[in-house]
């Protein structure tokens, strides 16, 4: 039995039963996400196991991924494993013939990814990633401001996103976290993925950068919790990206200057700033410019982005439509952070696209001196979404 055609639901499988996958479990099984059926769990901790035979009796749970992915009870898996294991997984299910979403990261490092965009492709099937905040109605009006040429010619971006705010008890809740052996770096890698992506996704690839990653600065941790980014842009235009988990309650304000005006997305709501004329054509003026303002309320959708992507990775398979995040596009954030880590690694700037070798041999001496640590609060029973997993306006 494959996709009914009667009930026209996805029958899905979600590896990883930690905190987000936890929270997709719920949402699936309980008919929050639309045209998805929750057919088979996979953890290979077995108190985890046990649990979540109690929890969904009438669902298989399996210990491991390949025993779900060849059980022929499935369509497509929901991938919300460590980091590390993103990749391999992905392409082992798209091996087996089946559709895949993967949580963000898409993995650690771009060769990885790399390797997993070539099964995917191979297969045919269908690739997302869970980059929830493209749902997000406020930033697809960013994006679709930029992209129209409303704005101009880009000129400037300064994002100030440190309201991931992230107590040392989240840290100790696995033994994973914050470990570059565990999870493969921190605020970057973790929380940041989202912001990357959208600020790449709005305003396109930067040329360069340069970055500083400070590691524990307010967390007893081995990675970093506080980063800086500044990057350039082929036509002369900058972005400064600041993010960190230890400022509370933080900041979240992204601006983006363009000749024809800018935005500002804060607080819940994005304000376009128009001028009557392009910048360059005021310069060489004697007219004086007019800045109406044009307010856009950010609406509340009633559902939770992490439902919105679900649903709309069923209806790309069901129906034909098209991926608000796809798998391919994955790649692009993973390209920053991996510059901006090696730029503090090297100490200099970097070109994109990284050097892959260069940045698996710098990780690997990370890995080497890398040091599990104790679980001490077992944080992993969450029966819906919690709040520390939308974007805090």
């Amino acid at each position: 039995m494959s996709v009914s055609e009667t009930d026209k639901s996805l029958r899905v499988g979600i590896i990883g039963i930690g905190n987000i996958g936890s929270a997709h479990a719920h949402a699936i099984y309980s008919g929050e996400v639309k045209g998805m059926k929750l057919c088979a769990l996979c953890d290979s901790d077995e108190k985890v196991s046990a649990r979540l035979k109690e929890q969904y009796p009438d669902v298989p749970v399996f210990s491991a991924h390949t025993e779900l992915i060849n059980s022929k009870l499935v369509d497509a898996v929901v991938i919300s494993t460590p980091h590390y294991y993103h990749p391999p997984i992905a392409i082992d299910a798209f091996g087996a013939g089946l559709h895949v979403l993967t949580e963000k990261p898409a993995g650690v490092d771009c060769a990885s990814v790399k390797k997993m965009c070539e099964a995917a492709k191979k297969s045919g099937k269908a690739f997302g990633v869970m980059f929830n905040q493209r749902a997000n109605k406020i930033f697809g009006e960013a994006k679709r401001i930029v992209s129209s040429g409303e704005l101009g010619e880009l000129r400037r971006v300064v994002w100030i996103i440190t309201n991931w705010y992230r107590k040392q008890c989240y840290y100790d809740s696995g033994s994973w976290r914050a470990t570059w052996s565990g999870e493969g770096g921190g605020v970057l890698l973790n929380q940041a993925p989202h912001n990357l992506d959208l600020w790449q996704w709005i305003c396109g690839m930067p040329k360069t950068l340069r970055a500083e990653c400070y590691i524990a600065k307010r967390h007893n941790i081995e990675v970093e919790d506080d980063a800086t980014i500044f990057a350039e842009y082929e036509n002369g235009a900058t972005a400064v990206f600041i993010t960190s988990t230890g400022d509370f309650p933080g900041t979240n304000r992204l601006e983006i200057t363009g000749s024809r005006g800018k935005l500002v997305l804060e607080g819940g709501k994005l304000i376009h700033t128009k001028l009557s004329m392009d910048e360059l054509d005021y310069r060489a003026s004697d007219n004086d410019v007019k800045n109406p303002r044009e307010t856009v309320e950010i609406l509340d959708e009633k559902r939770n982005c992490h439902c919105l992507i679900l649903e709309n990775f069923a209806d790309s398979i069901l129906n034909g439509a098209p991926l608000l995040a796809s798998g391919f596009e994955a790649i692009n954030e993973l390209e920053i952070s991996n510059a901006a880590y090696l730029s503090a690694w090297q100490d200099k700037k970097i070109a994109l696209p990284v050097n892959d070798d260069d940045f698996l041999k710098l990780l690997e001496e990370k890995q080497n001196t890398s040091s599990v640590h104790g679980v001490k609060n077992d944080s992993n029973n969450y029966s819906n979404y919690s709040s520390r997993w939308n974007t805090n306006w």
